[in-house]
C-alpha cells in the first residue's frame, strides 16, 4: 500500500495547484476501468489535491475535459504526469501538443513531466508479475528458464531500446537462463516470429511477459500468438506473465513523477531522442513539427464491454474494421513511416497476414 503524503510537500500553493494524468485510451472497457483505478490510488496518496486523468482517443474523458474538470476546481497550476511507460511519439508530441494548445487557449499553466521510465519500482512491478506465474509452476531452475519481455513497439529506436534494458535487469534479476525481447507491432521482432526463432535455443519453459500498463486487445493478441506457436512446438511450455495493472508500485512510480514535475526534474533522454539528434537510421526525423495526431478519434467514446475479465480480443474485428486502429497498419497515423517497415519479422509481413485473414472471412 502506498502511504498518503503531506499535501504541505507541494508548498503553499497547493491549494491551487491539480494533477492531470494523461492516457492514451482504449476501447476495451476493462482496460478504461484499470486506468481509472489507477488514477483512484493516486488519489489516496495526494488527499487534498484534485486528481483527474484525460485520454488522447477511444475513451472520455478526453485530456480537454480532464483539464476542464480542474479549471471548474478554480486550478490554475496543473502538473501533467503522461502514462507512458516510455517516451515515444505519444509522450513527445501527442500530448503535449494536446495541453500546449490548452494551455494557449484558456491561460492556464501547465507543467509537463516525464515519462515513467525505467526505475527500482517499475522493475519490482514487473518482477512481481513474473513471480506470480512462476510460482503455481512445477520447479525447474530459473537458468533453465528462458524469460521473453513483450513491448508494445515504436518507431522511436530509444524507447524500444528501453524495453531491452527492462529485459536484461529482470534476466539479471532472477537468474534466467536467457532473456529476449520482443514488440507486439510497429518495429521488429514481432511476438509469432520470434518466439520461433526463440524455440531454437532450446528452452523447455518460455515465460512471455507482456510489459503493458493495462489489459487490451494488444496484450489479447499477444497470448494468441503465444498460443499459436506453443501448439506448433508442445516440447515447450509456454507461460503467460500477467501486464503490469494497478501494482502498487506503479502507483509509487506515478507519484514519483508528479513530484519530479513539481521539483523540475523532468528532463528526458534528449542525447538519443530522433527529434533532437541524428540518430542513426533515423536522421529525417530531427526537428519535425509537435503536433497531434489524434483530433479525428479524440472523445470517440465507442467501448467495447465484451470482456469481464483480461481482455480475450473477442471484439478485435471491431477495433480493426471500424478504424483500423487494432495497430495493425505500418506506421503511426500519419506519422512519417518506420523506415524499417519492411523487414521480414516485422510489421509489413503482420499487416499482410492480416489483410490476407480479412480476405478469407
Amino acid at each position: 500500500m502506498v502511504n498518503p503524503l503531506n499535501p504541505e510537500l507541494f508548498g503553499k500553493n497547493a491549494l491551487d495547484l491539480g494533477i492531470l494524468v494523461c492516457g492514451h485510451g482504449s476501447r476495451n472497457r476493462l482496460a478504461v476501468e484499470e486506468f481509472a483505478q489507477l488514477v483512484d490510488g493516486i488519489r489516496k496518496v495526494l488527499p487534498g489535491i484534485p486528481v483527474e486523468y484525460g485520454y488522447l482517443e477511444f475513451a472520455r474523458p478526453t485530456l480537454k475535459e480532464g483539464l476542464d474538470r480542474l479549471k471548474s476546481l478554480s486550478v490554475n497550476r496543473v502538473l501533467a504526469i503522461p502514462a507512458m511507460l516510455f517516451a515515444a511519439g505519444h509522450a513527445k508530441n501527442d500530448i503535449p501538443s494536446t495541453l500546449n494548445r490548452y494551455s494557449a487557449e484558456n491561460g492556464l499553466t501547465i507543467e509537463y513531466g516525464r515519462e515513467l521510465g525505467i526505475c527500482n519500482h517499475m522493475i519490482g512491478a514487473a518482477g512481481f508479475r513474473i513471480e506470480q506465474a512462476l510460482s503455481p509452476l512445477n520447479s525447474m531452475p530459473l537458468s533453465e528458464t528462458l524469460l521473453v519481455v513483450v513491448g508494445r513497439g515504436s518507431s522511436d529506436p530509444d524507447a524500444n531500446s528501453n524495453v531491452s534494458k527492462i529485459t536484461r535487469m529482470l534476466v539479471e534479476g532472477f537468474g534466467f537462463g536467457w532473456g529476449e525481447t520482443v514488440f507486439s507491432g510497429v518495429t521488429f521482432p514481432l511476438v509469432e516470429p520470434g518466439l520461433r526463432h526463440l524455440v531454437k535455443l532450446g528452452f523447455k519453459r518460455i515465460i512471455v511477459f507482456p510489459y503493458f500498463l493495462f489489459s487490451g486487445v494488444l496484450v489479447s493478441r499477444i497470448r494468441e500468438h503465444t498460443k499459436k506457436v506453443s501448439a506448433e512446438f508442445p516440447m515447450v511450455e509456454f507461460v503467460s506473465a500477467s501486464y503490469l495493472g494497478n501494482q502498487p508500485l506503479v502507483v509509487k512510480t506515478f507519484v514519483e513523477r508528479i513530484i519530479d514535475t513539481l521539483e523540475g526534474n523532468t528532463a528526458m533522454n534528449c542525447a538519443l531522442c530522433k527529434y533532437r539528434s541524428q540518430v542513426l537510421g533515423f536522421e529525417n526525423e530531427v526537428g519535425l513539427v509537435q503536433r497531434s495526431h489524434h483530433s479525428h478519434v479524440e472523445g470517440l467514446d465507442k467501448t467495447c464491454d465484451l470482456c469481464e475479465s483480461e481482455c480475450t480480443g473477442a471484439c478485435d474485428s471491431f477495433y480493426t474494421h471500424d478504424h483500423d486502429h487494432g495497430h495493425t497498419h505500418t506506421h503511426d497515423h500519419d506519422h512519417i513511416v518506420y523506415p524499417h517497415a519492411n523487414h521480414p519479422l516485422g510489421p509489413v509481413s503482420k499487416h499482410q497476414s492480416l489483410e490476407a485473414k480479412n480476405k478469407e472471412n
